[in-house]
């Protein structure tokens, strides 16, 4: 009876044994093999299947690291980590918070665009987090800013490098569901600032409906102001303008001299050349003293520059398909050198704590996949997949009732795991049942990086909470600038200042769910009726010289 009972349900007694073991908080690689290889022997035992089944395992595990697309992962970590040291994130919110500053909110929505724009070339969480902790929230708090807002505002943007590209959770998304690395950043672009967008509305019905909890900067605060107090924002529309100006003359200058290039090449080298003259331009006014242009338009398009450059030779060169993700990668990690030397702060140091930490997290990873390998092995040996299978697709509501449960299922593992480990565990299980309910899995995936992306924010294992602990003071304090007192902040304030923004989260899960067509979707093949197909065969005989073979 209790054998019977064993071989019908060995799939789902196997998925909730290594639940357990996750949940004792054995390592995640271990429990996933040991889990893995000690239900084979029992299935051995059992009858139901033979030693030689394990015969493929070898090959499955060598079929991880011979992955090239894993490749990817190692350069955007170590192009992230020399960024976070290189003193780029401090140069951003500094400017940008000054450029923001005399708007209520304004500091507030300089981290969410510095935090995007960290996103699209660091890549990495804890850099965004802890830079920003460090540096805006001292400023926030001393300005007056609410204290769940201040802290909720720059775990969240923090959080944005998980589903804005070069996201290393979506390369391990794409890879686990089998899709195009480039169709996913695609695909998560507009999604991913619909998200920025999100946080910046909130902040400004924060500033509407509770205006003191997030004021303007002092004047007495705004270091880039003119000699007369003024921002001088006029000048950096006028340096603009002028960039733009340099770059609609560029576009007709390199069509005229080069007519061979396609329209689309004038663009991007018009781009580029134009944004460089505007930057040259700028540099030169500070080197020179020549004063142009006010103090914020000089540091603003100085600072923002380099990064953007970096944005485009690592996302531009995969967009337009010159370079795949793992040579992205390797760009950017030497364009992130080449931006750390320039700023006089690239130092063997740096670069060997930047090195040993890449090599941490991509071994973390490998061991990880290599564990899940040998699980899946068994699993589906037992027939879990299409126990899994079988569960998904007899949930009511056709593909509305299973994204629902999906993403219900993968919110809740997310106040406890990892993303690496639910994205290894849970995404090959998933990826049958929505082949089957003919779900576009570009769609699915952009879907699951937003609901991991929540996983960041989530008691009690929400990493960017740790984060911000780690560089929130937990006392109170008199700060040196202004001379106030100011409170500490709990751990308890870390999860309240980070629930309206699980809120954000989850209405832009629905946003996909009702709104599909924000995905990008290029891979999209149009549906063929089967009754306009038509397949004619020449006459049996025709290429042998035969007569035609006569069937009646």
């Amino acid at each position: 009876m209790l054998t019977t009972f064993l071989i019908d349900n060995m799939a789902p007694i196997m998925f909730v044994s290594l639940i357990f073991f996750l949940l004792l908080g054995y390592p995640v690689a271990f429990s996933l093999s040991a889990v893995g290889l000690a239900y084979a022997w029992l299935g051995i035992e059992m009858g139901l299947f033979t030693e030689n089944f394990l015969g493929a395992l070898p090959g499955r595990v060598f079929g991880v690291m011979i992955n090239e697309t894993l490749l990817a992962i190692p350069f955007f970590t170590l192009m992230g980590l020399i960024l976070e040291r290189s003193g780029m994130a401090e140069d951003l919110i500094d400017t940008i918070g000054q450029l923001f500053g005399p708007i209520r909110g304004g500091l507030a929505y300089a981290v969410i665009f510095v935090g995007a724009l960290l996103a699209a070339t660091t890549g990495v969480v804890a850099a965004s987090v802890i830079s920003m902790g460090l540096i805006a929230l001292p400023i926030m708090l001393r300005y007056g800013y609410d204290r769940y807002l201040a802290t909720g505002v720059i775990m969240a943007s923090g959080t944005l490098a998980q589903t804005i590209p070069p996201s290393i959770i979506l390369i391990v998304l794409a890879d686990q569901l089998g899709t195009s690395v480039g169709d996913m950043y695609r695909g998560a672009l507009l999604p991913a600032l619909v998200v920025t967008l999100l946080y910046a509305l909130y902040v400004f019905g924060m500033t509407l409906f509770r205006p003191a909890s997030a004021p303007a900067l002092p004047p007495e605060a705004r270091h880039l102001n003119e000699a007369d107090g003024t921002i001088g924002l006029t000048s950096l529309f006028v340096l603009i303008g002028l960039t733009i100006g340099a770059v609609i003359g560029f576009y007709y200058l390199i069509g005229f001299a080069f007519p061979h290039i396609q329209t689309s090449d004038q663009e991007i080298y018009g781009s580029a050349l134009g944004v460089i003259a505007g930057y040259c331009l700028a540099l030169a006014d500070r080197h020179f003293r020549l004063g142009l242009f006010s103090r914020i338009a000089q540091a603003v398009i100085i600072v923002l520059v380099p990064p953007l450059a970096l944005v485009f030779l690592v996302l531009g060169t995969i967009f337009l398909g010159i370079a795949t993700p793992t040579e992205g990668g390797a760009m950017g990690a030497v364009g992130a050198m080449l931006l750390a030397i320039g700023k006089k702060r690239l130092s063997f140091t740096l670069l060997s704590q930047a090195i040993e930490s890449t090599a941490r997290l991509s071994a973390f990873v490998l061991f990880i996949l290599i564990g899940a390998r040998v699980f899946a092995l068994t699993f589906y040996g037992v027939n879990g997949h299409v126990w899994v299978e079988e569960l998904l697709l007899s949930i009511p509501g056709g593909v509305v009732g299973f994204l629902i449960l999906v993403n219900l299922i993968i919110f809740i593992l997310g106040f406890f795991l990892d993303f690496f480990e639910i994205a290894f565990i849970l995404i090959p299980l998933i990826a049958p049942a929505a082949v089957s309910l003919d779900i576009n899995l570009i769609w699915l995936g952009v879907m699951l990086a937003v609901n991991l992306q929540a996983s960041y924010l989530t008691p009690p294992f929400g990493f960017a909470l740790f984060f911000m602990r780690s560089v929130t003071p937990s006392k109170s304090y008199t700060d040196k600038v202004s001379g106030k007192k100011i409170a500490g902040i709990k751990t308890v304030d870390l999860y309240r200042a980070g629930i309206s923004f699980v809120v954000l989260q989850l209405i832009m899960i629905g946003i996909l769910v009702a709104f599909p067509e924000l995905v990008q979707l290029d891979n999209a093949v149009s549906a063929i009726d089967a009754a306009d197909v038509k397949i004619e065969l020449p006459p049996l005989g025709d290429d042998l010289g035969l007569a035609p073979l006569d069937l009646n």
